[in-house]
């Protein structure tokens, strides 16, 4: 009777931890549902994702046309210029009626169709934004894609708006009392971002109902390799609009082109100007002589590349934190100052009646002001002077956050092995800064062809010219005040390609003593 007793004893036991053991597994079942849910929330249906990935390649296609004029669906009428993108028509009311200032004043066509193309251009422009911003928005969970989808909706509808007002626009045109001198123009362009408006709206339409709701105390996140992509793409978008779409002005070097005129096939003579380069006595003779100046200069630039790195380093070793702040502003100011106002300042002070010529004379030192700034004696060291004020605070920035990275324990451990101030800056200092200063060193040497503009412009004259003359100066004299756009674009292209060229070198160099990459 008591073994009974205890056989029901351990069953009930049994029974009561087989019972909690199935309620723990049950509630581990529950939990892993709720992960799976959750990603279901973050990660929503792969059907879905072929819809985003069409959507997003449309987005950006849209958004590179933007920058094409050939792709504009502003450009309705004649009178506006074949030259004129999207984006250029929308924030420039001044550029989109550059060439209509007769028809409006003979009445050939209302100004208010004009105004009523700019504001379709705007509203055209911010759906396309709309769009993108949509597109970017679906990189992140459930809750940061429906926003996007609803964020691309809205752009849809309203570039639609905007293309409606532009189809107007273009009907305007068609009833102008002189429609031959309008010359209405039904662009390419609408049917272009007609279909990526059309196709955004269809696609998100598509995704609103598809998508599975968010929960409400979902946090909006994107993983983080979708964050760096998107904090890189405007800088990706400015190099593309400023550095890679130039490019195409490339042509001009293949046709007899002259400012305002058309290019046409029949105005296509191949490599003429490529061939000039080399054939024309006056044109070689130019460009040695500007090769002799670019190279100068950026040679000395070169040879003085170190100064900035000696300046970060002796910075740094400054120990009032005070004075050491107010140097460090009053040497990066001058990087931000237009070259423009620079020469107002050395005008001031080295013109005939500037200051020191003013502070001679009254000293009674010397009885006439010289100009120093129409001098030729001394062009490069001048510019490189000019330069160094100008930059060497700046530069410098690179090299104080080279140093801030240097290991700290290296400064304790030399200070224990008794080494003085300058000991540190030579064993410890200088050999950290030393592989941040190659890189740009290598990177100097392969833009050696690229002076710039601005400095040597304002800076020349009818007596300095011979000597300040750089390549690039050379190109916008050449093409701007000359008007040889086609020999100033392959003197342009030549410089682009040697540079690209230089760069590759550059980089098997440092592959070489280094062993690493730059580029």
């Amino acid at each position: 009777m008591g073994k009974s007793k205890t056989v029901e004893g351990m069953d009930a036991e049994y029974r009561k931890q087989y019972e909690a053991e199935m309620a723990e597994k049950k509630k581990e079942e529950a939990e892993n549902r709720k992960i799976l849910e959750a990603k279901k929330q973050e990660h929503p249906k792969e059907e879905c994702a072929p819809l985003f990935y069409v959507l997003r390649v449309v987005s950006l296609i849209a958004f590179f046309l933007l920058f094409i004029p050939a792709a504009n669906p502003a450009r309705v009428s004649g009178l506006i210029s074949r030259n004129l993108s999207l984006f250029t028509s929308a924030i420039s009311y001044s550029s989109l009626v550059s060439g209509t200032g007769r028809a409006f004043r003979t009445g050939w066509v209302s100004e208010s169709s004009f105004v009523l193309l700019y504001v379709s251009a705007i509203v055209i422009l911010v759906g396309l934004l709309g769009i993108a911003l949509g597109a970017c928005l679906s990189l992140g969970n459930l809750k940061l894609k429906r926003l996007g989808v609803l964020a691309g909706l809205v752009g849809s509808v309203i570039a639609i708006i905007g293309l409606l007002l532009n189809y107007i626009s273009y009907t305007q045109m068609l009833g102008a009392s002189n429609i031959d001198k309008v010359a209405p123009i039904f662009p390419v362009g609408f049917f272009i971002f007609a279909a990526a408006s059309v196709i955004s709206l269809i696609i998100n339409l598509i995704l609103i109902f598809a998508l599975p709701k968010a929960d409400k105390s979902m946090p909006y996140e994107m993983e983080t390799r979708f964050r760096l992509f998107l904090m890189f793409l405007p800088f990706a978008l400015l190099a593309f609009v400023f550095c890679y779409l130039p490019l195409w002005g490339w042509r001009y070097a293949f046709f007899d082109y002259q400012a305002g005129d058309v290019l046409s096939m029949d105005k296509f003579v191949g490599f003429k100007w490529f061939t000039y380069l080399f054939q024309n006595a006056a044109t070689k003779k130019d460009i040695i002589r500007v090769m002799e100046n670019t190279l100068a200069m950026s040679g000395l630039g070169i040879a003085t590349s170190w100064i900035p790195l000696v300046f970060a380093v002796f910075l740094t070793e400054i120990t009032n934190k005070q004075f050491k702040k107010v140097v460090q502003t009053f040497t990066t100011i001058p990087n931000f100052i237009s070259w423009i106002l620079v020469y107002t300042v050395a005008l001031a002070i080295f013109s005939t009646d500037g200051f020191i010529n003013t502070f001679a004379m009254n000293m009674g030192w010397i009885s006439t002001g010289t100009n120093y700034l129409m001098s030729d004696s001394g062009t490069w060291l001048k510019m490189l002077a000019w330069g160094l004020w100008k930059g060497t605070g700046w530069s410098a920035i690179i090299y104080i956050a080279g140093i801030a990275g240097i290991d700290r324990q290296l400064y304790e451990a030399a200070t224990v092995d008794g080494a003085g101030r300058f000991q540190k800056i030579w064993h410890v200092t200088l050999p950290g800064l030393i592989p941040t200063y190659m890189v740009m060193l290598l990177m100097a040497v392969a833009g050696c062809l690229s002076n710039g503009l601005d400095q040597y412009l304002v800076f020349s004259n009818a007596m300095n010219k011979a000597h300040m003359e750089v390549l690039d100066l050379y190109v916008y004299n050449l093409g701007i005040d000359g008007g040889s756009i086609p020999l100033s674009t392959v003197i342009g292209m030549a410089k682009s390609i040697v540079s690209v060229i230089l760069l590759f070198i550059a980089n098997s160099i440092s592959k070489a003593v280094r062993g690493e990459s730059i580029v």
